[in-house]
């Protein structure tokens, strides 16, 4: 057949007068075939061609000798030998090699446009379209209503910075770029567009770490009438299909529930990386009377001791063990204790070799660390069955605070689980975590702060705590988490107006400052308003995760760096004063 193609040149070869050409375009590569005997002229301007130079071309496409077939590549069994050559544009020669991924990263994005060409980005840029389709194409299968929502907004407290805009019409006023469309849906429910969903550019003012970015994208829905159950079902199976349909993962419904309490508790973390196990066990009553002055006084003073059980961690040497300190202390910690748990040996005084039973298994092992000669016997037997430690073994422990004790060891367990090769990188390990406290203690204010959000409804159960103890309050709140990463998070919404006053002047907010920022939104709580709950997603994490990606950077198009400038065009820059 005859073919008219279009593209890059990727690579040259000169094979003694005849040349062959590797032509690119987003779909792929095509072997070009240019010989001087059949096509003199196409010939002779092939010569002239390079790295990136833009080209077309009209060939006839045959099938490769046999024995020189490319399995590796799609168009592999075939190639198109030119007639016609035009090219329709040079290339200077490009800063660094298309597709090299250990170029410096600023460089990358000021020259964007050529590392978008690398196949890698290529695909990753195709396969967020996908995802975004196949969103698209489920909610309104499920009957939502695809609907934007300003960009230009009045600023509101969400718990970032807003980046704002200056009015012309209106001097010394300014609009605010919404961090989400949140107070938007919600009215959209209160209209009676009871299933709601946007794909929604979304703006915040904060420092920048891999999974951030100063603009990004959410997939944002909102429905009425539908229990916190009913939402959180409806949203699994959307993740799960675009987990199964473009990650190749299983997914098993329902998606399991974990509460807050729960995955503190259990793996020091609310976001808990569940494809490991290694859980964070509570040894404080083991230790309660505990002549380790550390352990007793963090117990005495209202805090824990927590320990984890590093399967064959005994075989690390001191030094491993004291970087292990070193890195808890980033986090709180005061110190990190450790005991190796080895093969019956004679005691010390820095050993003892105590007997317990892990299920209906018993264990004899000894204790082996310079805190053992504070702790007895008895406490170290009852510490072996409570983690169940066997010969080998590594406990850590943490005596602190709950809530350092959770940061220090949650950040050891992911640390240790990735360098001992406990995860299964192709795992994809969903878990939904609820009951999130409704507020958090903010001690440099002396107030409290939403957790969430403002308008999160609490727990029927706990409404009553709103005015007795606050800290104690549980919220209608569920973030679906993927591997240790928060894909979303939503809540299911207060829609009464008293209700909203009682939370906002909880947060230490003046009836005044309600009416100011609020009013609107307050007074349509008057006229109908349905009760209603939603979630948004991060689209940018969610294709990074199913792409395999390091960052969100490698699927946005443009991305900002990490001091949140873009290289490519020079913003942020100055303006004119006529500006």
């Amino acid at each position: 057949k005859t073919v008219t193609l279009y593209g890059w040149v990727q690579r040259r070869r000169d094979h003694g007068g005849v040349i062959f050409v590797d032509l690119r375009d987003r779909t792929g590569l095509v072997q070009v075939v240019f010989n001087p005997q059949t096509a003199p002229e196409a010939h002779a301007l092939a010569d002239q061609l390079r790295n990136e130079y833009v080209m077309a071309i009209e060939g006839v496409v045959h099938a490769r000798p046999e024995g020189q077939e490319n399995p590796n590549l799609p168009t592999g069994a075939i190639e198109v030998f030119a007639r016609a050559l035009t090219i329709l544009n040079p290339s200077k020669p490009t800063p660094f090699p298309i597709g090299d991924e250990a170029v410096d990263e600023v460089l990358r994005l000021t020259y964007r446009y050529l590392d978008l060409r690398s196949p890698q980005l290529q695909q990753a840029i195709i396969k967020r379209h996908e995802v975004t389709r196949a969103v698209r194409e489920y909610l309104s299968n499920q009957g939502f209503l695809e609907i934007e929502t300003p960009v230009l907004c009045k600023s509101t407290p969400e718990g970032a910075r807003d980046y704002v805009v200056p009015s012309r019409v209106h001097p010394g006023e300014f609009f605010a770029l919404p961090q989400s469309p949140q107070i938007f849906k919600q009215i959209l429910m209160v209209a009676g567009f009871d299933r709601y969903f946007q794909i929604a550019r979304c703006f915040r003012d904060e420092d920048l770490r891999a999974d951030r970015q100063p603009e990004f994208t959410q997939i944002d829905i909102e429905t009425s009438f539908l229990s916190q159950e009913e939402i959180m079902n409806l949203n699994e199976e959307m993740i799960a299909q675009l987990l199964e349909r473009f990650a190749g993962a299983e997914i098993v419904r329902p998606v399991h529930r974990l509460t807050y309490a729960d995955a503190m508790d259990r793996y020091g973390s609310d976001k808990p990386d569940t494809r490991f196990g290694m859980e964070l066990i509570n040894v404080s009553d083991a230790l309660s009377s505990s002549g380790f002055k550390v352990f007793a006084e963090a117990i005495a003073g209202g805090g824990q001791v927590k320990a984890l059980c590093v399967p064959k961690g005994a075989e690390m040497s001191r030094a491993q063990i004291d970087a292990l300190g070193e890195f808890a202390k980033k986090f709180g910690a005061k110190g990190l204790a450790w005991v190796k748990v080895g093969e019956p040996a004679e005691a010390s005084d820095n050993s003892k070799t105590v007997s317990y039973d892990i299920g209906d298994t018993p264990v004899t092992a000894s204790f082996a660390s310079t805190v053992m000669k504070f702790i007895s016997a008895q406490e170290a037997a009852d510490i072996g069955a409570k983690t169940g430690a066997r010969p080998g073994d590594l406990l850590l422990f943490a005596a602190d605070r709950k809530s350092v004790v959770a940061e220090v060891l949650g950040r050891l367990r992911l640390k240790l689980g990735h360098e001992l090769g406990m995860i299964n990188p192709k795992a994809y390990n969903l878990v939904w975590v609820v009951d999130f406290p409704m507020f958090e203690w903010n001690e440099d204010e002396k107030r409290w702060d939403s957790l969430h959000h403002p308008f999160t409804s609490p727990l029927d159960e706990d409404i009553d705590l709103l005015q007795t103890s606050p800290g104690e309050a549980r919220a209608k709140a569920y973030d679906l988490v993927l591997n240790g990463t928060e894909l979303g998070g939503g809540s299911v919404r207060i829609f009464q107006r008293d209700v909203q006053n009682k939370v906002f002047q909880l947060l230490g907010l003046t009836d005044e400052e309600i009416q100011d920022k609020f009013g609107f939104m307050l007074e349509a709580f008057e006229y109908g308003a349905p009760p209603h709950g939603g979630i948004a997603f991060g689209l940018d994490r969610t294709v990074a995760l199913i792409t395999g990606a390091d960052t969100i950077r490698d699927v946005i198009a443009f991305p900002k760096t990490a001091s949140g400038g873009d290289p490519l065009t020079g913003a942020p820059a100055p303006i004119t004063p006529e500006q």
